[in-house]
């Protein structure tokens, strides 16, 4: 399993505008999370920018399940960049 690094952006009025599908989006995160995928996923204090770390066999298994997540199909997220890290510590 390798490690990957998420690095995204939020659409303008991203709380508001997330509200009716964020039970969803944490309900799958709960289960990524069970499930060892998922690390750590969440916006920054800004609401601009969201942060997530991932383990998984490939880079096209996270990006698959991000582009999956209602936040995406919903534009919630409007930019979402992925990229294998090496964590040093």
């Amino acid at each position: 399993m390798e490690r990957f690094v998420l690095f995204g952006t939020y659409c303008e009025n991203a709380i508001q505008k997330r509200e009716p599908f964020r039970e969803i989006h944490l309900s799958r995160l709960s289960k990524l999370k069970e499930d060892g995928i998922l690390i750590t996923l969440g916006p920054t204090k800004c609401t601009k920018y969201v942060f997530g770390i991932f383990e998984a066999p490939t880079l096209q298994t996270v990006q698959k399940l991000l582009e999956e997540d209602v936040y995406w199909k919903e534009q919630i997220w409007t930019s979402i960049d992925v990229y294998s890290w090496t964590q040093a510590f």
